[in-house]
């Protein structure tokens, strides 16, 4: 199979430099000019695909995308403006003046400040709630609609009306690329954080291609915490408990698959390879998240995080502490991959016995089209129970929802240790 270097190259900056551009634009023309910004960065990276088939890709690759997005911004002002004019020849009214900007973003530029601030006017209060995730999770975490639509349980074409609306909103209400203050901030907060922690987990279980984890994603998503953490007017106790879930997961990374791609169970990871340093930014982001009015869903999972992080095996690690936190996070969400979870801390803790009963209650009000993850955690307790066929079989559902090609590798691998398992033993 031939590889496209172009396609491939635009995509990666497609998730990178996506929302760095769109908050860029922003700030220069206004929120209010959203869903042209947004048209605007389309255009770039459609010319970027053209071109850099014929020419190769740039060396400075993010500063051609930054150039060429602002031209296209610059004509589409222009072309709006020629619109507005020829529109109504008896109506006066002020015309977008547009200054051509010659300067690319570099590292004096606050670059950050604006990608920080457009995860803000997402979240702002004109919109539903789960419309401003969905407008982050697009716009500045560089999700494909079909991402959105799988993490959300929802159709891509509801998903992709949802977006429309959402910049139709914008720009009827003239929203303003600006900080809001007070109140307005810490209420748009939890939109944010909640847009991060998404980001995070879809690249630990990617739609399509051909990984179990995007770390380019997992990494962006770190960084995004910890931007909103380390600010002064942003950061909080939740949001630095949301940097620590992140970082203690996310120094797990290397020791998550093997040199092939393949998945590497927490129970068999060799933990030296964990890394030392972003555990410790993790600890600290831990620390400083002590001390809140609230204990939100981000404390109790960066605690479970963090009794991982400390124990020096799956055998010592302290169980009881681990369920315990689930039965407390379970108070706060009813969520399906919580009590998923906790089922299988609990069969850590008591047993897998234990557990296949918990995942049994479970099974009953699985809501999720996504049975995946379930069937899976069925398939390893019944193997550890030595249940063969009922292993074989859970392992086959699982495989036949994979959406990604590592993790039908994966799956694949499981069920023929299971078959193989089952003929030796004569159980088949």
């Amino acid at each position: 199979m031939t590889t496209d270097p172009a396609a491939a190259a635009v995509a990666e900056l497609f998730r990178r430099e996506s929302g760095r551009i769109t908050a860029w634009l922003l700030r220069r023309y206004g929120a209010g000019r959203y869903a042209m910004v947004e048209d605007a960065v389309q255009d770039a990276l459609v010319a970027a695909l053209r071109a850099w088939r014929i020419g190769g890709v740039p060396v400075e690759a993010s500063a051609w995308l930054h150039a060429s997005a602002r031209n296209a911004m610059v004509d589409r002002l222009r072309r709006a403006a020629r619109i507005e004019r020829h529109a109504s020849a008896l109506r006066l009214g002020e015309v977008v003046a547009v200054v051509p900007d010659d300067t690319v973003p570099g590292q004096a530029e606050p670059l950050a400040d604006d990608l920080l601030m457009l995860l803000f006017v997402c979240a702002h209060p004109a919109l539903e709630a789960s419309t401003r995730i969905t407008l982050m999770a697009r716009s500045v975490c560089g999700f494909t609609v079909a991402e959105i639509a799988s993490a959300f349980h929802d159709k891509p074409a509801a998903v992709a009306q949802r977006l429309v609306r959402a910049k139709a909103k914008l720009t009827a209400i003239d929203a303003r690329f600006e900080w809001p203050e007070g109140v307005a901030l810490s209420e748009r907060r939890d939109s944010v954080l909640a847009a991060i922690h998404l980001m995070f987990t879809t690249g630990h279980r990617p739609i399509g291609g051909d990984q179990l984890v995007d770390a380019t994603l997992c990494a962006e998503a770190l960084r995004l915490a910890e931007l909103v953490a380390a600010d002064a007017r942003t950061r909080s106790p939740e949001a630095h408990a949301l940097a620590a879930l992140i970082a203690l997961h996310h120094a797990r990374h290397s020791a998550r698959l093997t040199r092939d791609g393949m998945a590497v169970s927490l129970a068999d990871q060799d933990r030296m390879l964990w890394d030392r340093s972003v555990l410790a930014r993790g600890f600290l982001h831990l620390e400083r998240a002590i001390g809140g009015e609230r204990l939100s869903r981000w404390h109790l999972e960066a605690e479970i995080a963090a009794l991982h992080a400390a124990a020096p095996s799956i055998e010592a690690t302290d169980w009881h502490a681990i369920v315990r936190a689930y039965d407390d996070l379970l108070a706060l969400t009813k969520s399906p991959a919580v009590r998923l979870n906790r089922a299988i801390a609990l069969a850590w803790r008591a047993g897998a016995r234990a557990g296949l009963a918990e995942l049994k209650g479970l099974a009953a009000d699985w809501r999720s089209g996504d049975r995946g993850p379930l069937d899976a955690a069925f398939a390893e307790l019944h193997e550890q129970l030595g249940e063969r066929e009922a292993a074989e079989a859970f392992w086959a559902r699982a495989l036949e929802a994979a959406t990604n090609a590592a993790e039908r590798r994966y799956l694949a691998r499981r069920l023929a240790a299971a078959r193989s398992v089952a003929v030796a033993t004569g159980s088949t």
